[in-house]
């Protein structure tokens, strides 16, 4: 184990491998298991009874509370052991139970979360997810491998991700919804197999939104669920009829590169 100062606090019932790199300030809490391939950032607090194993990359100034698992094998049966990775960015909250795994061969090798995102008691993020920044994932979240989710998401407690989807800039997933499509940025979803029930306009108005660039959303949202077009007829109308603007452009790109599908 190699640290940058004697500022690092490690508990003397924690285990920190040989390999390890440990940032000014970090602090290792009792029982927690700090595997060789880890590296942490300054000032970040692991908790009691954590383990970080794998090849892990953490960012400065996260909490991992107790009992969270990182970097832990995938869930996967085709992972056979290779040199996968997990990278997490700067400012996170792990509560306690997380699980976030590494990446798979089959995803690119690597499951990357960003910054400032909160993660509450037994959230899951499985292998190869890309999850932004300033995401907000209540307690039980479950996402399934490969998933995206980008910045400013929130997800409701119990609610679940299939595997392949993406929640969209600034989405909503209402608590126990089962997501199995895309969700456009801004949409609010519900439901088992979740439909889209408006737009997320508070999370606009908090974001600073012009009125002109809110009608932008509400025009496109109107074409793509209220008026019976088929997507791509909306898509032809929206790119006729909306105001261009960094939001229709967001739209069109995320709507346009959707794989599964949007909810609706």
């Amino acid at each position: 184990m190699t640290s940058k100062n004697t500022d690092t606090l490690i508990h003397p019932t924690a285990i920190v491998e040989k390999g390890a790199q440990l940032g000014a300030g970090v602090k290792v809490g009792p029982y927690s298991v700090i595997g060789s391939k880890v590296v942490i950032g300054d000032r970040t607090e692991i908790q009691s009874h954590v383990v970080i194993s794998g090849r892990v990359k953490l960012g400065s100034e996260n909490l991992i509370s107790s009992f969270a698992s990182i970097g832990s094998r995938p869930q996967d049966l085709k992972f056979k052991g290779e040199d996968s990775e997990l990278i997490i960015g700067e400012r996170n909250m792990f509560r306690e139970y997380c699980n976030v795994s590494l990446g798979t061969e089959g995803g690119g090798g690597k499951t990357v979360v960003g910054n400032e995102n909160l993660f509450m008691v037994y959230t899951h993020i499985a292998h190869d997810c890309v999850v932004g920044n300033r995401v907000i994932a209540a307690n039980n979240v479950a996402l399934a491998g490969h998933v995206v989710i980008d910045d400013g998401a929130v997800l409701g407690g119990l609610s679940g991700v299939h595997q392949f989807c993406r929640v969209g800039t600034l989405a909503m997933i209402a608590a126990g919804a089962k997501v199995v499509q895309d969700v456009v940025p801004y949409g609010m979803v519900h439901g088992d197999r979740a439909r889209m029930n408006g737009l997320n306009v508070v999370g606009l108005r908090r974001l600073g939104i012009s009125n002109s660039d809110l009608q932008v959303i509400k025009s496109m949202y109107h074409l793509v669920f209220d008026s019976n077009l088929t997507l791509d007829d909306a898509l032809e109308k929206i790119r006729g009829e909306v105001r261009d603007c960094e939001f229709r452009a967001k739209w069109l790109d995320f709507l346009k590169s959707s794989e599964r599908g949007i909810c609706r």
